[in-house]
């Protein structure tokens, strides 16, 4: 039984933003409801965290475990929100919750639209993080990468990426390509510290002599930025492999090309250089184009929100309010918004990568959920009076209708029952360092042997 005497949330997500929205509201008294796609909760903390940061993951989950088993925060995980999903946008909206938050990451992924973007050896850089972190979906799914790997993008999520080819798959060579030069890379420099003992020192200069012209006609001064990039390059990992780590700098990806087999054999790039842009630069094509023989190519350059959730989308996000209220948050930031009616949806918010997708990691994603919790609570705080429904009566509700959709739900107990079921297992020899069940028909199956009860048991 709940022991809340306040308003009804339902937090849809359990990644980092979606905890904080659910840690925040529960301390204040309310009931909170959260629905996760996933059977385990952790979003980003469970599947986009590099495997070996396990100390981190294990803090991060310590946490989590502890915030769902507040007595007022009822978990239903393996139920997914959207246009003929399990539950939808109306459907909870319907259910007399006083406000609902979305948190659920940026599901979406970016293409920059090349021609042979779909050919075999082509992957998106999301699905190979999901794959290393075992995602059910993606966790048995084959990724021939070759020898040598094209990845296109020079921030954190391509150091994640090297650090799988470098470390795990050992293949021969890494190249990170970027459309700007060197001095607009991305990444953190503490990250690159996974890598940095395997970059090719003597490429690398050879790289910047490569561009040295291009990089002077906009005042910057190659010698130092070459610098400035390998003093970087300190406490770096033990190098475990061979892999060479190079980078090619004004070049951007506008055709992949194929084999006989539609099998990635090389990019066709163009030569970039650059332009003052305000106070950044923009990369601009010289129409000079050049093949770069590789294997596969992963793009990462970003992500976007699921348009068939059933919320206002846009241009790869969901629509916020444009009118600005002044608070700090402000409001508007958080609050979702039909650009139709000129609306915003009554009680409805987002936070985290469904809000800006792909901006920062685990620590921004958190903070994000913090602030749409004292959104939230403003606006809370201007009604009048508590939801005529009680959490019991809502949870009654949501048991119904995923009991009449044949979907398995499984609440904090069956979390616990899975829990001990992988750590019976043997560690994996793999990067992960930790065992997991690859899909979600294992997971249920141990979940109801361990339990000993259906996995369809759902809700507290």
């Amino acid at each position: 039984m709940s022991t809340s005497s306040g308003h009804i949330i339902i937090v849809v997500g359990a990644g980092p933003a979606g905890m904080a929205v659910t840690n925040m509201m529960a301390k204040a008294g309310h009931d909170v409801i959260v629905l996760n796609r996933d059977i385990k909760f952790g979003g980003l903390a469970e599947y986009g965290i590099f495997p070996s940061k396990l100390k981190l993951r294990g803090g991060l989950k310590k946490q989590y475990w502890d915030m769902l088993e507040q007595p007022n925060v009822h978990y239903f995980g393996n139920v997914s929100v959207g246009k003929g999903k399990a539950l939808t946008v109306e459907e909870l909206r319907s259910l007399g919750a006083s406000a609902i938050v979305f948190s659920i990451g940026a599901q979406g992924t970016k293409t920059i639209g090349v021609e042979g973007d779909s050919a075999k050896g082509v992957f998106h850089a999301k699905d190979v993080v999901y794959h290393f972190n075992q995602l059910p979906g993606f966790g048995d799914r084959p990724f021939d990468m070759g020898k040598h790997v094209a990845i296109i993008g020079v921030g954190d999520v391509m150091v994640d990426i090297a650090h799988w080819l470098i470390r795990y798959k050992k293949v021969e060579r890494v190249t990170a390509i970027a459309r700007r030069g060197p001095l607009e890379r991305k990444y953190n420099p503490k990250e690159i510290r996974a890598v940095c003992s395997n970059v090719d020192l003597e490429g690398l200069k050879k790289e910047f002599d490569r561009i040295r012209q291009r990089l002077e006609a906009v005042a910057q001064r190659p010698d130092e930025v070459l610098k400035g990039m390998t003093d970087e390059f300190i406490k770096c990992e033990p190098k475990i492999s061979d892999t060479r780590m190079g980078f090619r700098f004004l070049a951007s990806p506008k055709r992949v090309l194929v084999d006989a087999s539609n099998r990635v054999r090389a990019l066709e790039l163009e030569e970039t250089k650059l332009e003052p842009k305000g106070e950044d630069t923009a990369a601009v094509g010289l129409k000079q184009f050049y093949e770069f023989p590789v294997d596969s190519v992963v793009f990462a350059v970003g992500d976007k929100v699921d348009e068939t959730v059933g919320l206002p989308y846009k241009n790869g996000s969901f629509v916020t309010n444009p009118a600005k209220t002044g608070n700090d948050p402000d409001d508007s930031l958080f609050q979702a918004y039909d650009e139709t009616s000129g609306k915003i949806v009554e009680g409805v918010f987002l936070a985290g990568w469904a809000r800006k997708a792909s901006e920062g990691l685990v620590g921004v994603a958190k903070r994000d959920g913090e602030w749409c919790a004292e959104v939230v609570m403003r606006y809370l705080g201007g009604k009048s009076q508590l939801p005529k429904a009680s959490a019991g009566e809502v949870l009654k509700k949501i048991r119904q209708m995923l009991s009449t959709r044949g979907t398995h739900a499984v609440d904090i107990k069956g979390l616990r029952a899975l829990d001990a079921a992988e750590k019976d297992h043997a560690k994996a020899g793999d990067c992960i360092g930790e065992f997991k069940f690859t899909t979600n028909s294992d997971m249920l199956a141990r979940i109801e042997k361990y339990a000993g009860k259906s996995p369809a048991s759902v809700g507290r």
